[in-house]
């Protein structure tokens, strides 16, 4: 890392929060990528751990300067809080540890921060990282297209995935902290922010890479997870169950809609590509359907309990 020595921990440019939870292969990649970053200026890495089997402690001490602590409360959200409690730098950006940071993304987060001052959040780009570019899986080649949609979700949705996020220090301390695992704590923090006045700005520049689901029970556990998310949203906010209704039973014909932006994506090529994302479009969008009518009449479940068994 182009990186000038902090004499004091106030002449920090950016704070690097990374949450981290029993990948420690992973994390030493992605403390690698975040150290080849170049940026004029000191640069703070922090890596908290969340109740992993092991404490990441070699991984991180073949980093030197890298700063360990431990959140024990479960959730990313409530790791990336004990990294902002003892971040020294006016800009935070936030990278999660199964991810890698593509060449510039450092830069591109700061300067975009102290081009919008204090009241600056910005998200970046997420691509799927395949494990072989030439022959895709059929989950990496769904991913491609509808994973990791971070340009709708901060245009149209008002807020970013908090694994490619970076803000003024300031902006965290008035919206608060980052929410635990019983919601989609990326979209609450983010539309707190973006109606408290502090609306986010896509930055293309500032890409990350975040690995594929491996297989198809890993991606329905995200499912399930996020219709956890939202049926809780749904009901918190007093909405019909005309409405929930409704968006179930459009679930199938979205398919035919989603199918034609995956056909005509840049993001995905080749025949074979796009037959099998196809597949997994509609694998997905029917077990939605089907997971939306079930937690209906759940009891005893909230999105926590889908959470250690998929990725974020």
């Amino acid at each position: 890392m182009t990186s000038l020595p902090a004499s004091s921990p106030d002449q920090y440019r950016v704070s690097v929060i990374i949450p981290h939870f029993n990948m420690p292969d992973a994390l030493a990649r992605c403390l690698a990528s975040v150290q080849a970053q170049v940026l004029e200026g000191a640069v703070e890495i922090i890596v908290v751990d969340n109740g992993s089997r092991q404490m990441p402690t070699e991984v991180v001490a073949a980093h030197p300067g890298v700063i360990l602590l431990s959140e024990p409360t479960p959730g990313p959200g409530p790791a990336r809080n004990a990294g902002v409690a003892v971040a020294h730098a006016p800009v935070l950006a936030f990278i999660d540890a199964d991810c890698w940071a593509g060449d510039g993304w450092l830069k591109a987060a700061v300067e975009a921060v102290e081009a919008g001052g204090t009241r600056a959040v910005v998200g970046g780009d997420v691509r799927i990282d395949f494990v072989d570019p030439k022959r895709l899986t059929a989950v990496e080649a769904y991913e491609a297209v509808f994973a990791y949609r971070q340009r709708m979700y901060i245009e149209k949705q008002g807020f970013s995935g908090t694994g490619n996020l970076a803000m003024h220090h300031s902006v965290h301390e008035t919206v608060g902290p980052f929410a635990g695992i019983g919601i989609a704590e990326d979209r609450d923090w983010g539309q707190r922010a973006s109606a408290a006045g502090y609306r986010p700005a896509y930055v293309p520049a500032m890409r990350i890479y975040h690995p594929a689901r491996t297989d198809i029970a890993s991606l329905t556990v995200k499912w399930r997870r996020h219709v956890a998310h939202d049926w809780a949203e749904h009901r918190a906010v007093g909405r019909p169950l005309w409405r929930w209704l409704l968006k179930a039973a459009l679930m199938p014909a979205s398919i035919i809609i989603d199918g034609g932006r995956l056909l005509s994506s840049e993001r995905l090529t080749g025949v074979a590509n796009k037959i099998n994302g196809l597949a997994v479009l509609a694998q997905i969008r029917l077990l939605r359907c089907a997971e939306m009518l079930r937690v209906i009449g759940a009891t005893g479940e909230d999105a926590a309990t889908h959470w250690h068994g998929g990725a974020a």
